[in-house]
């Protein structure tokens, strides 16, 4: 009681710290020093305290000589390889500190408590709603109870169809060939940006509509990279009324978004008019209880459902730099574009775009190697067990794909971009998750469709384009200071094909 005490007074003081700096750089760094030390101190006192001897087994714990961040520091730095050499010592289940939370990550086949847990026992909210709230904000997503957004996430999905996608096949070629246009006939360029941009542009078309995307400026576009920098380790780890330069752009560019799609919204119920887009899906959609959604709702599925189609953009990217560093599959796959699609090459559509096999293994093996998001994380509300460890509740539950994907003891050749494994029935030796770079089961992302074809398309129409090869060899390394692992220095070589 007493060390609960002197963390809620301390948690108080701290608050009132924070709440009184404002732009002054050392008075920052002095007040985050004062945090650090005082929550160590804090985490001190209460993990000092003598705890209840039953004969429960807990997770193997990796130690930490440094109180309160514990392994904060080495972790972002490398995080792969802190999880890999973790599997490796003390197996698949095994839990350690950071900022003062326990992590508990279930690695290989006990991924299966993650994703066949109900939510009550292994909660999603308490975990990202820290993280997806100022972003999306208030009555979306992770800040309703699961029930509700269980039917925003029908909603959505209601409008990602095969009839839209047909149509999206379409306006995705268009927007890549009037973006790339401006790259000219040859060069070197960052492929990272033109493709964030690109996607941005291209979800904008296909889930928005036509007003929305009529809006997209330099200027928007910049509000949705500041947004999208919401989605870091320290949104994730600290609290979130620190005054960080991130946290500031983020919340200023949640309230111009939103300002912005709520002119649009309004004007489109005013005009009464039916558009045959997301926008009108949401519009027109309604809980079970009938209540129709609100503005602010509407406002928040549509940063929501833009921001994990930006996602992608990480990955869209890396498969460029896989077929740049192997030349030899790049030309088969635009030998594959003359075979499915003629050798002319006339427009794509989405039936084509099903055949393209071997693009989509080499998607397939992108999506192994560098998986849209690093770690999936849930709460335990209740004490859970994964081989035969008992995991407490308050603990911090995690599944990494990437490291997953890259497990010794169930792929071969696992850090080798191999598109054509996936001939196989089974390329990862049956290991259960040891492929889920969507999720799985409930949890299961309901953009997966739509990135298959938006990905596909953009590179479909890239290879009829361009020839790409690595810049001087150069093939990217991984940025691990954002929570979506993206290319570093990431400059392509480009040259346009001879028709």
């Amino acid at each position: 009681k007493m060390s609960m005490h002197l963390y809620e007074m301390s948690s108080k003081l701290i608050g009132d710290t924070v709440g009184k700096v404002h732009d002054n750089l050392t008075t920052v760094v002095l007040a985050a020093s004062f945090i650090t030390l005082s929550l160590g101190y804090i985490s001190k006192l209460l993990l000092s305290q003598p705890c209840l001897k039953d004969a429960q087994k807990y997770p193997p714990y990796i130690p930490s000589s440094i109180p309160f961040l514990g392994h904060a520091i080495s972790f972002g730095k490398s995080p792969i390889e802190f999880l890999e050499n973790a599997y490796e010592k003390y197996g698949p289940v095994f839990s350690f500190t950071m900022v003062g939370n326990t992590f508990t990550y279930l690695l290989g086949s006990e991924a299966t408590l993650l994703f066949n847990s109900r939510n009550e026992d292994l909660n999603a909210e308490d975990v990202y709603s820290r993280l997806t709230t100022p972003v999306f904000g208030k009555g979306v997503a992770y800040d309703v109870p699961n029930p509700i957004f269980l039917e925003q996430k029908k909603m959505l999905k209601t409008g990602l169809n095969i009839a839209r996608f047909k149509e999206h096949v379409k306006i995705i070629e268009a927007e890549t060939r009037e973006y790339f246009q401006r790259w000219g006939d040859s060069g070197e360029r960052n492929l990272f940006e033109a493709l964030s941009e690109l996607i941005i542009l291209t979800a904008s078309s296909c889930l928005h509509g036509r007003e929305i995307r009529s809006l997209l400026d330099e200027r928007v576009a910049q509000l949705y990279a500041d947004l999208d920098g919401g989605f870091t380790h320290a949104a994730w780890l600290l609290p979130g009324w620190l005054p960080l330069p991130s946290f500031r752009k983020r919340d200023r560019a949640h309230q111009e978004i939103k300002n912005i799609f709520f002119k649009v919204i309004q004007k489109r119920r005013k005009s009464g008019e039916n558009t045959d887009d997301i926008l009108q899906t949401l519009i027109d959609a309604t809980y079970k209880d009938g209540r129709p959604l609100s503005d602010n709702e509407i406002a928040g599925m549509l940063i929501g459902l833009l921001l994990a189609g930006q996602h992608t953009s990480s990955t869209t990217s890396w498969m460029g730099f896989f077929l740049a560093r192997d030349q030899a599959v790049q030309e088969r796959c635009y030998a594959e574009q003359k075979a499915v699609c003629g050798q002319d090459l006339p427009p794509l559509t989405f039936d084509q775009l099903k055949e393209l096999s071997l693009l989509e293994r080499c998607l397939k093996e992108t999506l192994r190697l560098r998986p849209p998001i690093m770690t999936m994380m849930r709460m335990a509300r209740s004490p859970q067990t994964a081989a035969g460890y008992t995991i407490p509740v308050g603990h911090q539950v995690c599944v990494s794909p990437t490291v997953n994907h890259r497990l010794y003891d169930a792929w071969e050749q696992r850090l080798e971009f191999q598109p054509d494994r996936y001939l196989h029935d089974n390329p990862a030796a049956g290991e259960k998750f040891a492929y889920i770079p969507f999720g799985a089961g409930r949890h299961r992302c309901i953009g997966e469709n739509f990135a298959y074809v938006q990905i596909k398309t953009i590179w479909s129409t890239l290879l009829r384009m361009y020839q790409f090869d690595l810049a001087d060899g150069y093939f990217p390394s991984i940025n691990y200071t954002t929570m979506i692992h993206t290319p570093h220095n990431p400059v392509i070589r480009y040259k346009r094909r001879s028709e």
